[in-house]
């Protein structure tokens, strides 16, 4: 597995990483979900349940509804400030979505070339501070590559992977993992608005992340 023994790695995003989390971001003495209920969550788990000897620290900095635009405005405060020695980046499913729920709210979209921006000089920013990077895609819980909002999520899922290339950074592609599971079932089981997913959903994100870092 790519992450040694007694790593602090912080996970960052949107309400897909965020899954409940409480203020603190992390494990709770009484059992509380400190990092959410999610695949963060998941993650935390796998690695207490197997290898419990290394004391991997998860620290949860997912807020809901976010977008790489709001990543950059508390990059300081909850990134940098935390001294990560692994940092994972997932961010980009409200920078689509937001053009296709809100059409007329201009002010709230974050077009491709902003994204791709703003993304690269965070992690241009931050890559010399941690040991471990990992970039994982926007995605959309639907198999018809024809749709507007999933062809356009692919389109953003291209740019972190080819920041993912650029900063030597370990790839998840989220997108493909929900791919193979929706080959052989409707994403109305997985998703209910095709975004925010149920357990089996945070689940497949959970596996492809431990996948990608050679944990499975």
């Amino acid at each position: 597995m790519k992450l040694p023994a007694h790593t602090k790695f912080l996970f960052i995003g949107d309400s897909i990483t965020d899954a409940g989390r409480d203020p603190s971001g992390e494990a709770t003495p009484w059992g509380a979900p400190g990092v959410g209920r999610g695949y963060v969550g998941l993650i935390e788990a796998w690695l207490g349940a197997t290898r419990p000897a290394d004391r991997i620290r998860i620290l949860n900095r997912g807020t809901s509804g976010h977008t790489v635009r709001d990543l950059a405005a508390r990059w300081q405060a909850e990134v940098i400030a935390h001294q990560p020695d692994w940092l994972s980046v997932m961010i980009g499913i409200n920078d689509v979505w937001r053009q296709f729920d809100t059409p007329l709210r201009t002010d709230i979209q974050v077009p491709i070339d902003e994204y791709r921006r703003t993304l690269s000089s965070l992690v241009e920013r931050t890559r010399p501070l941690v040991k471990g990077l990992v970039l994982a895609t926007p995605y959309m819980i639907e198999s018809n590559r024809a749709d507007p909002m999933r062809r356009c999520m692919d389109d953003y899922g291209s740019v972190v992977r080819e920041l993912a290339g650029q900063y030597e950074a370990v790839f998840v592609d989220t997108q493909a993992a929900f791919d193979e599971v929706l080959a052989h079932t409707h994403p109305m089981t997985l998703a209910w608005d095709r975004i925010h997913p149920n357990t089996t959903g945070h689940l497949i994100l959970a596996r492809a992340f431990l996948k990608a870092l050679g944990a499975l």
